[in-house]
């Protein structure tokens, strides 16, 4: 830490705001007059980027990141802003959870009884989720279902048009002339090593967020929809020995009317019933999951390159046999198609983590296209030169390396990716 060259270490770190796994590049950019072809500002050395993860358990700093972006593409969906009206705060608007189906008891905390093996389980407990009788437990159905939860999803969109259309005895052609459903969602694995979706669901009218939706389309006629394109989709797959595996989503259907203004924001927090503040707690009790890894602990969010690798995992039993069972399928002709092996540190699951449908509110793409033209309008104010000036950034990058060299420097990038965060996190809670 004395050295003369810790300075400039730190001034790295603290440039991509404690990433744990930063990329390392040295060469130039240069930032010329789009017209004339002059100079304006120019780089020349090396630089440090942020590795971009929406992982916690890797980077905390790019999970917080993630997190923002996601919060704004999910906030902009219910109250507006980015481009989308604030009129969709007016449309019919769920708050739903589907959750996987039961593959064998597992331990749990049912609150106001005693968990199924006749024990009461506190907070923490380490055989929370896993097993009660692990012989008896279907991994092979449970991988499966995770690795088609994905287009079990996507069948669920196409059930819910058609229900929603036929509660208005309409066929679903005809209801696009009045009516359009768009979503927003995001996959958290619960204990067990299973995925659920918690999604925003909005239906506007026919142009979509900046239409007004028909008034027949009541949060309970939504709601309806939900339960019945629910519990109508089924989706088929074989186990191994060739015995048909029907693949359903779980019984447990949760369905929360946030157009009102007294919505139960979820978490737990209070609600003084401004819907703004309902909306943008809401948001971010979505958003934070796009972050969690499977619970299978920082080594389990690794991609598992042999048999070996996963013999030295430091995880739970339970999620072992997932991520075996996931391996060991993934062998087998029959599944080629799923790559599971590809996706066996992630338990099987194969989709993104943060999905949406077109038109429901802006994109990732377009918050980091904002970022960067801040960052430019900043570069050429400083440069003196008028916001909207035309201008080529010509960049010419090589990787040196990526993370760190040492334990000690993973801890001090640790430290400083901490304290960055807890004083933007106290900034943010001083503002508001």
């Amino acid at each position: 830490m004395r050295s003369p060259a810790y300075k400039e270490w730190r001034a790295g770190v603290e440039s991509v705001q404690g990433c744990l796994q930063p990329v390392r590049l040295t060469g130039k950019w240069e930032v010329r007059h789009l017209g004339s072809g002059d100079l304006i500002a120019s780089r020349q050395g090396r630089v440090w980027a942020s590795c971009g993860t929406r992982r916690a358990a890797v980077c905390p700093t790019c999970a917080d990141r993630y997190a923002a972006d996601a919060w704004h593409l999910i906030h902009a969906g219910m109250s507006g802003g980015k481009g989308v009206p604030d009129t969709v705060a007016r449309s019919t608007r769920l708050f739903v959870t589907l959750t996987a189906p039961s593959f064998g008891a597992v331990h749990n905390r049912p609150g106001k009884r005693p968990c199924s093996c006749g024990r009461w389980h506190p907070d923490g407990y380490r055989l929370l989720g896993s097993p009660i009788n692990p012989g008896a437990y279907d991994y092979v159905g449970a991988v499966l279902w995770q690795a088609h939860s994905g287009k079990l999803w996507h069948r669920f969109t196409i059930a819910l048009r058609r229900a929603v259309a036929a509660a208005s005895g309409l066929t679903v052609r005809e209801s696009g002339a009045h009516m359009r459903i768009s979503y927003a969602k995001v996959a958290e694995y619960q204990g067990r090593g299973l995925v659920h979706f918690h999604a925003v669901i909005r239906v506007d009218g026919p142009t979509g967020p900046d239409s007004e939706p028909p008034a027949w389309i009541t949060p309970d006629v939504l709601a309806d929809a939900v339960r019945s394109a629910a519990s109508s989709v089924e989706l088929g797959t074989v186990r191994p020995d060739g015995t048909p595996l029907p693949l359903r989503w779980g019984t447990q259907v949760d369905v929360k009317d946030i157009t009102a203004t007294d919505i139960d924001i979820p978490d737990g927090a209070d609600d003084d019933g401004d819907q703004a503040v309902a909306d943008t707690r809401l948001a971010g009790y979505i958003a934070k999951y796009a972050t969690k890894g499977t619970g299978a602990t920082e080594t389990g969010d690794r991609r598992i390159r042999s048999q070996a690798h996963i013999d030295r995992l430091t995880v739970s039993d339970h999620h072992r046999a997932m991520i075996q069972t996931a391996w060991d399928l993934g062998g087998l002709d029959q599944y080629a198609d799923l790559k599971l092996r590809h996706w066996a540190h992630m338990l099987g699951f194969r989709g993104h983590f943060l999905t949406k449908s077109r038109i429901y509110s802006t994109t990732f793409k377009n918050l980091r296209a904002e970022r960067r033209a801040h960052q430019l309008q900043t570069a050429l104010i400083e440069a003196g030169l008028p916001e909207d000036t035309d201008v080529l950034v010509v960049n010419d990058w090589q990787i040196l390396g990526i993370g760190y060299d040492t334990r000690e420097q993973i801890e001090l990038a640790t430290a400083i990716g901490d304290r960055i965060r807890a004083a933007r996190q106290q900034a943010r809670k001083e503002s508001r």
